[in-house]
């Protein structure tokens, strides 16, 4: 007997692994496993389910994993004491987001630690264990919403993907002296902090930040020195985009990965050695990848945290991507990068090292993303799949710079099938060798899935990405209808008569722009898209630098608008025949929902068949982390529609 066809609702079946931690001695993994519950089992609503994310973590000393919280809370983020006892982490639970517990991995119940309105965010131990520091509002409330009051905006940045309405001042520093049982707020910034790490004798911290609201908008940012009695120092002159700091075991210097001066989102992030007198060299000079995962996949709900660790005064550990994957490699002082656990095939989203230990995520295309504890696999979340998985095959292309790849995943059987060309977001990401359950449901459902790495695509080099500086809809198109040409000469069964192309983000605004240019597919589906580019730039969180990193242009130049039109998907709706699903979630700060709503209007006034399905309360990460059910609706209408255009 034949297994019945999955459809969205697999999605439920799923359990999503993340923040792998693993203990000062190296031999246990603390994580957190996210799986899909009706949100009050006790209470169904049987007219409407209501399935919903349910976080517990999870403990492993190299053998299976085994439940270490219980209960109908959330439970995130667990974070050893430096002597192995005690795992700190976060819990909603009894009216509270996010509060600070301990749990005593000896015996005994967790102890809350805090009692904010606001939640607590990116929990460290000091190195010698005395302190917890952590973020957090407070009692801060905002209540402006709800009481119908009016905003008034005088900063430049005041909402952002994810987070929507920023504070009014931003989240402190605070601290938490374990021994004396007392919680002190340690720093209240100007400018937002984004990231922090305690220095190796406990000290105090280095934290980044930019100087002023300008700047933070404009990615600049610095590396400063907080003490644990006393005012921060600036210790960079920076002035670009950090991701984060990672002091040296000798307590001096420390390697920051960020880009330099002068370099914006297209350059790759690298790993630079700042000195103590300030000068400061890239450490991984003859390495001409990025730092950091940026393979994309649908199974990453969760934290994911990939910050190089120092193995001892010498070496740095860190995470890389390489065309289709992302693997780990070392770099010593002398600047030489080697592979320390890299499979071309596989990716690692996340790590974490110490005591000579490695605890990491693991996945494959043909394989769900598992933990696994120095080399010891110690989940078995595979096996919760509820359909067969199909392994994709890889397909090359040619352009002026060389070789590109993309793959190519076919239905079992040897029946002809309608085929969807699927574009990845950024531009500056990476399809490649994760698990997508999307693609996987949609080659279930009886589709020829292509996908590829286009010039602009991370993993292959800087030149690769540098090729579409100023040129989106040239070199990358061409790229992307050659790849799909040449799927469909290798795979005869891929029926190029009923085509699809799709993407989301980037991937949207190319699905625009190629409708724009081309009636070759049967139909369209532009996720969280774009296509005014003035426009953009000055609803989206990002607009105010995008279009200058991107392009060389910005939307607030005279002499650069009409470029910019030229640029923009809406200039050529005029030429699009495709029948188009849009989908949009109202609170995507990202690529905003005014963007789906200009090209509905455009497409309905040219008599294309089109569909909008706006999802409320959703950001730009829907399809990777939204809410269960709506990520179910939008698999559902996705099907729905190419059902519609490729097989009705």
């Amino acid at each position: 007997m034949s297994n019945p066809i999955p459809g969205p609702e697999s999605l439920l079946a799923l359990a999503f692994p993340s923040d792998p931690q693993i203990s000062p001695d190296g031999q246990r993994v603390a994580f957190v496993l996210m799986r899909v519950e009706e949100d009050d089992p006790k209470k169904p609503d049987e007219d409407f389910a209501r399935p919903r994310y349910k976080s517990h973590l999870w403990l492993s000393d190299g053998g299976a994993a085994t439940q270490l919280t219980q209960g109908e809370s959330r439970d995130a983020a667990p974070r050893w004491s430096p002597d192995g006892q005690t795992l700190a982490f976060v819990r909603d639970g009894q009216g509270r987001k996010g509060q600070l517990h301990l749990l005593p991995l000896g015996g005994g119940e967790a102890r809350r630690i805090t009692d904010f309105k606001g939640a607590v965010q990116d929990v460290q131990y000091s190195p010698d264990g005395r302190f917890l520091a952590f973020f957090s509002a407070g009692d801060d409330e905002d209540k402006r919403d709800g009481r119908g009051e009016a905003r008034v905006i005088t900063r430049p940045r005041y909402r952002f993907n994810g987070r929507d309405w920023l504070p009014e001042r931003p989240v402190r520093l605070w601290r938490y002296d374990i021994g004396a049982d007392t919680l002190t707020e340690w720093h209240a910034p100007e400018i937002e902090i984004t990231g922090y790490s305690w220095q190796p004798d406990s000290a105090g911290v280095l934290f980044i930040a930019s100087t002023d609201e300008m700047k933070a908008v404009q990615w600049q940012q610095e590396v400063y020195r907080l003490p644990l009695d006393g005012s921060p120092t600036q210790l960079t002159h920076w002035n670009s985009a950090i991701g984060t700091v990672i002091p040296h075991p000798d307590g001096g210097r420390f390697v920051l990965v960020g880009r330099p001066e002068g370099k914006g989102s297209p350059e790759n992030s690298h790993l630079f050695l700042v000195e103590q007198d300030g000068n400061w060299r890239r450490l991984d000079e003859g390495h001409d990848h990025g730092v950091g995962n940026m393979v994309g996949g649908d199974c990453h709900v969760g934290a994911l945290p990939d910050q190089p660790v120092w193995l001892d005064d010498q070496t740095l550990l860190f995470s890389s991507t390489v065309r289709g994957s992302c693997g780990l490699f070392r770099v010593n002082l002398d600047g030489e990068v080697t592979a320390q656990d890299h499979d071309a095939q596989g990716v690692i989203p996340s790590f974490s090292a110490s005591g000579g230990g490695v605890a990491l995520i693991r996945e494959r295309a043909e394989r769900f993303p598992e933990v696994e504890l120095n080399g010891v696999q110690v989940t078995s979340l595979h096996d919760r799949l509820t359909f067969p998985i199909l392994t994709p095959e890889r397909v090359t292309f040619q352009n002026e710079l060389g070789e590109g790849e993309g793959w190519a995943l076919l239905p079992e059987g040897d029946a002809k099938v309608p085929s969807i060309l699927t574009i990845h977001g950024g531009p500056h990401t990476d399809y490649g060798h994760a698990f997508v359950h999307e693609f996987q449901l949609f080659a279930a459902q009886g589709y020829g899935v292509c996908y590829s790495n286009p010039r602009g695509s991370a993993g292959y080099g800087q030149t690769w990405v540098d090729d579409i500086h100023g040129r989106w809809g040239g070199p990358d198109m061409d790229d992307l209808i050659n790849f799909f040409d040449r799927c469909l000469e290798a795979y005869p069964r891929l029926d190029g008569n009923r085509s699809a192309v799709m993407g989301g983000s980037y991937g949207g605004f190319m699905t625009n722009w190629i409708t724009g240019h081309t009636d070759r597919f049967q139909a369209a589906i532009t996720d969280r898209s774009i296509c005014n580019l003035l426009s953009f730039g000055g609803t989206s969180d990002i607009g105010m630098r995008f279009w200058d990193d991107e392009l060389g242009l910005n939307f607030h130049r005279r002499a650069d608008a009409l470029k910019l039109w030229d640029l923009s998907p809406l200039q050529y709706v005029e030429n699009v025949k495709t029948p188009t699903l849009i989908v949009h979630s109202v609170l995507d700060h990202r690529c905003p929902v005014e963007q789906a709503e200009q090209w509905y209007a455009a497409l309905i006034l040219h008599g294309v068949p089109t569909r909008f399905v706006r999802f409320p309360e959703e950001n730009h990460e829907l399809s990777r982390a939204g809410r269960p059910d709506r990520r179910i609706k939008r698999l559902q209408e996705y099907l729905d529609w190419l059902g519609e255009w490729l097989k009705g």
